[in-house]
């Protein structure tokens, strides 16, 4: 399983790596260059699956994300 996830901002282009969480979802992750606030795409679980280059972690497992 991949950790790494380069996040990539749609406003600024600012490409920033971030290790995921194996426990948690990340539903707001703020720009550091331009300082939006990203929010998950429509269908999409976390910020990491909408603007990182490898999807979160119950994702690459097959599951549902964030299932409690």
């Amino acid at each position: 399983m991949e950790l790494n996830s380069t996040i990539t901002c749609p406003q600024c282009a600012f490409k920033k790596t971030e290790i995921m969480s194996t426990n948690s979802c990340r539903f707001f992750y703020e720009c550091l260059h331009c300082k939006i606030l990203l929010k998950p795409n429509k269908g999409d679980c976390c910020v990491f699956c909408s603007f990182g280059d490898v999807v979160c972690p119950p994702i690459q497992n097959g599951d549902k994300c964030c299932e409690n």
